[in-house]
C-alpha cells in the first residue's frame, strides 16, 4: 500500500473571518490594530517556530541503477547460463552461445557488425582501446582502424578466452559494450534455450545501488534530478539521498506492449553501499520526496489567518492576551502538514491566536 504525506497549494486564498471584530477594514495602518476587549476567539493556538516540509511517501525498493536487457546479435543456443547477482567487468564472459564466450567490453558505442583488418569506425577504437586495457596491446597502436596489429591483439586474446583455432576476427555477437561493469540482475535465457535479435539473454544494471519508487503522473515535479529524498529503509534506518532520474517500466509479465501507470523514479543514496550491506533487498523501503522545505519559520494553523478587507486587503492574526485581541497584518508563505508559514512585525513563538471554530 502507497503512503502519502499531506501537501497542501503554497498560499492561502481565502479564509472565513474569524468572528464580528475580527475583520480589518480599509486603512493604511499595516502594524498591530487596536486591542479590544471581549468578543474572545472560540479557539486558540499557539504561533511556533518550526520546520515546514511539502513531501510525497510512496512505497519504494532496493534495485541497481540504470537496467537494461541484452540480446543476441545472432541466432543460437545457450550453452552457459548468465550468472543472476554475479558483476561482470571488461574481459569477463556475460554467458555461452554455442560454446563460445560472449564477452564483455567498455564502451558507449553497441557492437553492430564484425570486425575484421581493413575496418574503420568507433567500434574499432573501442575495440582496441580494450584490448590495451586487457593487456593485449603489445603490437597495438589504438586508432579507429582494424590493422595487423589489431588482428594479432585479438588473435592474442582470443587464445586467453579458449578459443580455438584464433583467427584475428572479432564475430558479430562474440562481444557486448556497455559503459561499465555491470551487475546481471536476471537470466533471462536458460541453459539450452534458443537465443536471438528478437530474445532478452539477460538482464543487466550498473553496480551503483538504488531505490526505485513510483509516483503518478500529477507528481511529475518530484521527478527532477536532484530533488532530495530521505528513504526510510527496512531496518528501519533513514538516509538521505536525490532523484537520479526516471527509469523506463518494465511490461507486465505476458504483455510486452503493456505501460505501467505512473513514473518510476531511481534514487542514489549517500554511501550508498555501506547503508545497503545489510539490508533486506526484497523488502520494502518507505521514500519520502521534499518538494519545498523552509527551515526555522513562524507558523500557525491555516484556520489562524483572516482575510483582511479593504483597499490593502492582505492577511492577518488575532492576537489573543488575556481577555484582550488584536489584529495583526501579516506575509504568508507555504503550508504543510495543515500549518502555514507567517511573518510579520508584532508576532513571535509562543503568542497566542485565535482559530476559527471547526
Amino acid at each position: 500500500m502507497r503512503r502519502k504525506a499531506c501537501v497542501a497549494a503554497g498560499a492561502v486564498t481565502a479564509v472565513a473571518a474569524l468572528g464580528a471584530g475580527a475583520v480589518v477594514l480599509g486603512g493604511g495602518d499595516r502594524g498591530a490594530q487596536a486591542e479590544k476587549r471581549g468578543d474572545l476567539p472560540p479557539a486558540t493556538a499557539e504561533i511556533t517556530r518550526t520546520d515546514l516540509v511539502q513531501s510525497k511517501t510512496v512505497d519504494g525498493h532496493l534495485d541497481y541503477a540504470q537496467r537494461r536487457t541484452v540480446k543476441s546479435a545472432v541466432e543460437g543456443t545457450v550453452t552457459k547460463a548468465a550468472q543472476e547477482g554475479r558483476t561482470v567487468t571488461a574481459g569477463q564472459r556475460l554467458y555461452e552461445r554455442d560454446a563460445r564466450p560472449v564477452i564483455l567490453l567498455y564502451g558507449p558505442t553497441p557492437a553492430f557488425r564484425p570486425m575484421k583488418v581493413g575496418d574503420r569506425g568507433p567500434d574499432v577504437l573501442q575495440l582496441e582501446r580494450n584490448l590495451r586495457d586487457l593487456g593485449f596491446g603489445a603490437s597495438l597502436y589504438v586508432d579507429t582502424r582494424y590493422d595487423k596489429g589489431t588482428e594479432a591483439a585479438v588473435k592474442s586474446w582470443q587464445k586467453s578466452i579458449g578459443i580455438e583455432n584464433p583467427d584475428g576476427r572479432v564475430g558479430r555477437g562474440d562481444i557486448v559494450f556497455q559503459p561499465g561493469a555491470v551487475r546481471v540482475v536476471a537470466a533471462d535465457a536458460a541453459l539450452a534455450d534458443q537465443v536471438g535479435p528478437d530474445k532478452t539473454v539477460l538482464t543487466v544494471a550498473s553496480t551503483t545501488p538504488v531505490v526505485r519508487a513510483q509516483l503518478d503522473q500529477t507528481d511529475a515535479v518530484l521527478t527532477s534530478r536532484g530533488t532530495k529524498v530521505e528513504v526510510t529503509l527496512p531496518s528501519g534506518r533513514t538516509v538521505g539521498g536525490k532523484v537520479a532520474g526516471t527509469a523506463r517500466p518494465e511490461a507486465s509479465e505476458g504483455s510486452p506492449g503493456a505501460r505501467q501507470e505512473g513514473i518510476t523514479v531511481e534514487v542514489t543514496l549517500d554511501s550508498p553501499r555501506s547503508v545497503l550491506a545489510a539490508e533486506d533487498a526484497k523488502a520494502t523501503s518507505s521514500v519520502t520526496f521534499i518538494s519545498e522545505s523552509h527551515r526555522n519559520v513562524l507558523a500557525v494553523p491555516v484556520e489562524a489567518v483572516v482575510a483582511l478587507r479593504g483597499e490593502n486587503g492582505g492577511y492577518g492574526l488575532q492576537i489573543v492576551q488575556g481577555r484582550t485581541t488584536r489584529m495583526v497584518r501579516v506575509t504568508t508563505g507555504m503550508t504543510a502538514d495543515g500549518r502555514i508559514e507567517v511573518s510579520g512585525d508584532g508576532i513571535s513563538a509562543g503568542m497566542k491566536v485565535g482559530v476559527a471554530k471547526q
